[in-house]
């Protein structure tokens, strides 16, 4: 019986030094100390030895199975740092190999001239004002001299959430909050997001950014709107930039008139962007009409006021040369990196 103890000792040392897995280990465990393991048969078997003998053999069993424990759990310990060795030297980073290169985004061209346009402003006194998109019908027609019957409608198709709530189609809803709750003298802008139901091509998008100022206060005249917008017009586009201004209609405006510049490509002479004429078509502005005044709390015999409005998106493809306004919105990095 010793000797076959002994035995099962040196074979379970051999088949430990052999074994390069964590799963031959646990079978040299189950073969040996398990339930039904040689070891374990051994020691149900001492019912059969004498007296004298079964304290002895007991006795080396128990250390031939502990020294069996002792060298499973040296193996075990050794595949854990052989494995983990392998580990760290798989992950090891070759400092002297070329780094990832990053892509860097780039600053969107309507992020640019919004910009832009937004410091020209503040220098001249503007505030920057804010408002929701969803917005009611009062504010987004009514308020501005647009009841549900008129033609003007018609030309601002938009997105009804339902009969009293639209996507705003302008953002002149922000005068008339503006106006409602401030007293004059109101200097101010509303940049932001609108939409109308428009099919998508090169010069349509059914979203797309707009920026409408305003000013109300004592003696503000026609004149003083031409002065701001040519001023605006040459720090946007430079100091040899000409305006003129066309009568126009507008709902809210009265007497209302478009301003067109001249064209900066081809310097007024004419070209394919300005179709031959020498100027551009830049924005719609006008005096504000004193029922959007009275809307708003306003006394028109004491107060006048004029507004603006253009396009963000337009002013950014006059001023960069692109000419399909779907560009802006397809997020494609080899035209964004151009600017």
């Amino acid at each position: 019986m010793k000797e076959k103890l002994e035995a099962i000792k040196a074979a379970a040392l051999q088949e430990l030094k052999e074994s390069v897995i964590k799963t031959e280990i646990e079978n040299i465990r189950v073969k040996y100390l398990g339930k039904k393991g040689e070891l374990t048969q051994i020691l149900r078997g001492m019912g059969q030895l004498s007296n004298e003998e079964r304290p002895i053999v007991g006795k080396l069993a128990n250390e031939v199975r502990g020294d069996i424990e002792i060298l499973i759990t040296k193996a075990s310990d050794l595949i854990k740092n052989k494995e983990s060795e392998q580990k760290l030297k798989s992950e090891v980073i070759d400092i002297s190999m070329p780094g990832k290169k990053q892509t860097v985004g780039k600053r969107h061209p309507l992020d640019l001239t919004l910009e832009k346009i937004n410091d020209i402003f503040l220098s001249m006194g503007f505030a920057i004002e804010e408002g929701p998109e969803v917005e009611t019908d009062y504010y987004n027609f009514e308020a501005l001299n647009i009841p549900k019957d008129h033609p003007a409608r018609g030309e601002q198709d938009t997105f009804y959430i339902n009969d009293s709530m639209v996507l705003r189609t302008q953002t002149s809803g922000i005068q008339i909050r503006t106006m409602e709750i401030q007293k004059p003298p109101i200097k101010m802008i509303a940049p932001g997001k609108v939409y109308r139901s428009d099919a998508a091509d090169a010069t349509h998008s059914p979203i797309f950014y707009q920026i409408e100022g305003l000013i109300v206060d004592k003696g503000i005249t026609f004149a003083d709107l031409k002065g701001t917008l040519e001023l605006f017009t040459q720090k946007m586009f430079g100091d040899k930039i000409k305006t003129k201004f066309r009568p126009h209609h507008f709902p809210f405006t009265e007497p209302s008139a478009e301003m067109d510049a001249t064209c900066f490509v081809c310097n007024g002479e004419g070209c394919k962007v300005c179709k031959g004429s020498g100027w551009i078509e830049i924005l719609g502005c006008g005096m504000v009409h004193p029922k959007v005044l009275q809307n708003c709390g306003i006394d028109p015999e004491v107060y006048s006021g004029f507004a603006f409005g253009f396009g963000l998106d337009r002013i950014t493809m006059l001023k960069y040369g692109i000419d399909d306004i779907r560009a802006l919105y397809e997020s494609d990095m080899r035209f964004l990196k151009q600017f």
